[in-house]
């Protein structure tokens, strides 16, 4: 089938700022959907019905249309941020044509004079805002599209909250139309009275003493919430070099305790994911204080205990055990349930719990290291070295062909 849909990025400079072939798509169209801001765009010489978006939103109304003549309005780039990702994951591309124009990150990377492949664009459009907080190093560029008015002073508390009150922010309004602003700060500033369409740009400074939080794992252990069950920073570090965390894989984080090692998983990148198994009310509060803080609010929290909370779940990449390996099937649960390649991690402290990791490497196999690790610590005027548990730890890949 031929193009018959045509997504036109459009900007707040209008009919008039769009090129030959989108003026020339939109008066030929039957139909346009839009919002009704970028409907408003256009002249009345664009003669075909303006269709809002229905809510809750919804690309039925536009799919109904298949085989005619039909335009989808969208700001700036289509691709970015916008509808038509999800028009793609419905249409071969074949039966769609986009014509974008400049996106607002282009415009403000403009305005700035920020080079674009230096930033880290991010959006709180629909998203929450303490997403941001995984971003937030001294020295990193940030351009956030948000959601509303009240976004700016959101993400100025966001980086108050965590150390980076002396962040600088820009503020800029209406990109590339007659009614653009800009308005510029700090975090420590009251962003009050911006308008609804805005994006925000910030270069981001932590204040002195804030929290080291590197994107490597093994976070301090202080970072966390914790009533103890907590994997220490050290065996933190070997499990997720273990657990090797890669773009778009999903992790199990059974017993998950203060979810640190689903939250490094998924702090190791954007679009890693984790669900985190956990039966104790009071360390699923832990794990939503903790992944809210250290900017991975997209973790799933699941609210009961291995193996029967795993049953239905989607089958994931990887599997870290840090508890729980003593109790019947959790181990042959999580096995059965991983991906053929994928990996599992179990980390044992007891006596009880080491003996069925090995008994299960003898029947699947996989490798088992004993991990020692001892703080220098005072003994009277002197130092001495204080050991703390050993860990055992298995890791297994499961076959291909399994």
């Amino acid at each position: 089938m031929s193009a018959w849909l045509t997504l036109v990025g459009i900007g707040e400079d209008g009919f008039t700022g769009l090129g030959k072939q989108a003026r020339r798509a939109l008066l030929g169209a039957q139909r346009i959907y839009g919002s009704p801001r970028q409907l408003d765009l256009l002249p009345r010489c664009v003669t075909a019905t303006r269709e809002q978006w229905p809510r809750p939103f919804s690309l039925e109304p536009v799919l109904a249309q298949r085989g005619a003549p039909v335009c989808v309005l969208a700001s700036g780039d289509p691709m970015l941020y916008g509808v038509g990702a999800s028009l793609a994951r419905q249409l071969d591309v074949t039966e769609l044509r986009v014509l974008p124009a400049p996106s607002s990150y282009s415009l403000a990377a403009a305005r700035l004079g920020w080079p674009l492949q230096d930033v880290v664009t991010l959006s709180v459009v629909a998203r929450p805002v303490a997403a941001l907080a995984a971003h937030f190093f001294t020295g990193q560029r940030l351009l956030v599209l948000s959601n509303d008015a009240t976004s700016p002073g959101a993400i100025a508390q966001c980086l108050r909250e965590r150390g980076f009150g002396p962040s600088r922010m820009t503020v800029l309004e209406h990109l590339g139309g007659a009614a653009e602003r800009r308005l510029d700060g700090h975090a420590v500033d009251n962003f009050e009275g911006c308008a609804d369409l805005n994006l925000v740009a910030i270069q981001c400074q932590a204040e002195a003493g804030a929290p080291r939080l590197a994107r490597v794992a093994g976070l301090p252990d202080n970072a966390y919430r914790h009533d103890g069950q907590l994997t220490k920073r050290d065996v933190r570090a070997v499990t997720l070099a273990r657990l090797a965390p890669q773009p778009g894989e999903l992790l199990w984080d059974v017993g998950a305790g203060s979810g640190s090692i689903g939250i490094e998983w998924m702090r190791a990148h954007p679009s890693c994911r984790a669900l985190a198994i956990e039966s104790d009310p009071g360390r699923q509060a832990f794990i939503e204080h903790n992944r809210d803080v250290l900017g991975v609010p997209g973790l799933q929290l699941i609210r009961g205990r291995a193996p029967d909370a795993l049953h239905g779940l989607e089958q994931p990449d990887a599997i870290f055990i840090g508890g729980g390996v003593t109790r019947a099937d959790v181990l042959h649960t999580c096995w059965t349930q991983l991906k053929p390649g994928g990996r599992l991690i179990a980390n044992a402290v007891t006596v009880q719990s080491e003996l069925a990791l090995v008994q299960w490497r003898e029947r699947h196999g996989g490798e088992l290291t004993r991990l020692h690790i001892a703080h220098a610590q005072p003994l009277g005027e002197f130092d001495t070295w204080r050991q703390a548990l050993p860990i055992t730890l298995l890791e297994a890949v499961k076959p291909l062909d399994a």
